[in-house]
């Protein structure tokens, strides 16, 4: 929640982004391979407070060096994003393979080798270049009043509250249904396979509905998607909605980012990506958590995937209502 904003923000003042990116990713690839090693959790508090904290602006940092070299051609995020999914697609079962074989260690390990390369590819990235003339804290907080920029994260956070609920408890539900471990990794087969299409025609996706009208579009799916799991909780059910995956995180995160980017203010760039992340992964993430594990724990995980279904409909409702009316013809069109 910190780490995203502060590193995204002090890169825009200075106009350092390359060398804060750089350092960034150095302190992350250093305390990773420390893992492994500590056998005290005393010690291993700091060392992931201290990941976290460096480890928060890359995804931000990238998006937002993306969004910059792509200059007029913005609408086709989606289609580098994509190396994203595919990545994610390849290394998942290698990784476990790798793990069950020589043990947890090597995720850290492995992990860090990774993070090596972005360390070298992020070199030739290039950045906004636009001097902030006011300090960091006071943009922050000149974005942070603007009315857009708080209708976007109040969605943003719903967002982040329905992503973690179905990242961290479908598993653990199907697993409550009776469902295998080889039936869950084809459930998350289906996820990621679903996603490609989705994000490599974005472009035209965005065109025909622009960012906003994505970003309503697809926390509306998910918001159904978890209603849905509630309904339907069989294997064949959820198996199927699994098909809805492309139409939620890789809809709204590619709108998201291309919205962030439309609304930052000039030479905020990189710090609207890091608010954003600070959001959907941070706060979004940390509420979805609790609050997931406190209903799942006290109702079961039917009642957690409807009632956090309703909850984001609703809010979304609200949001939208009040988008409306600050952008009465714009959201007229969903535009």
């Amino acid at each position: 929640m910190v780490g995203a904003t502060l590193w995204t923000g002090l890169a825009d003042a200075k106009l350092r982004h390359k060398l804060i990116m750089s350092l960034t990713i150095l302190i992350s690839v250093l305390t990773a391979v420390m893992f492994p090693l500590i056998n005290s959790f005393a010690l291993i508090i700091p060392v992931v407070f201290i990941f976290a904290l460096f480890s928060a602006p890359v995804t931000s940092f990238a998006d937002s060096a993306t969004i910059y070299m792509l200059a007029a051609k913005k609408d086709m995020y989606g289609r580098i994003r994509l190396g994203g999914t595919i990545g994610w697609g390849l290394f998942a079962p290698l990784a476990g393979l790798i793990i069950d074989r020589h043990g947890i260690k090597w995720a850290f390990w492995g992990y860090s080798a990774i993070l090596v390369f972005t360390l070298l590819i992020c070199q030739w990235f290039t950045f906004e270049q636009k001097v902030v003339r006011e300090p960091m804290q006071g943009n922050i907080f000149k974005m942070l009043s603007d009315r857009r920029w708080m209708l976007f994260l109040s969605l943003m956070l719903l967002s982040g509250v329905a992503f973690t609920t179905v990242n961290s408890y479908l598993f653990p539900y199907m697993v409550a249904l009776g469902i295998n471990g080889l039936t869950r990794g084809i459930a998350l087969t289906i996820a990621t396979i679903s996603e490609l299409p989705v994000l490599f025609f974005s472009n035209y996706l965005i065109d025909r509905f622009k960012a906003r009208g994505l970003l309503f579009i697809g926390v509306f799916i998910t918001g159904v998607r978890l209603i849905l799991y509630a309904a339907v909780n069989s294997l064949s059910g959820i198996l199927i909605f699994q098909l809805l995956s492309g139409l939620t995180f890789p809809l709204v995160w590619v709108a998201a980012v291309s919205y962030a980017n439309d609304i930052a203010p000039e030479g905020m760039k990189a710090t609207g990506q890091g608010l954003l992340g600070a959001i959907v992964f941070g706060f979004g993430a940390a509420v979805g958590g609790v609050v997931g594990g406190l209903l799942r724990g006290s109702l079961g995980g039917q009642a957690m995937f409807f009632l956090m279904g309703i909850v984001v409909l609703l809010g979304m409702a609200v949001i939208f209502l009040l988008e409306r009316n600050y952008h009465p013809r714009q959201v007229q069109g969903i535009s």
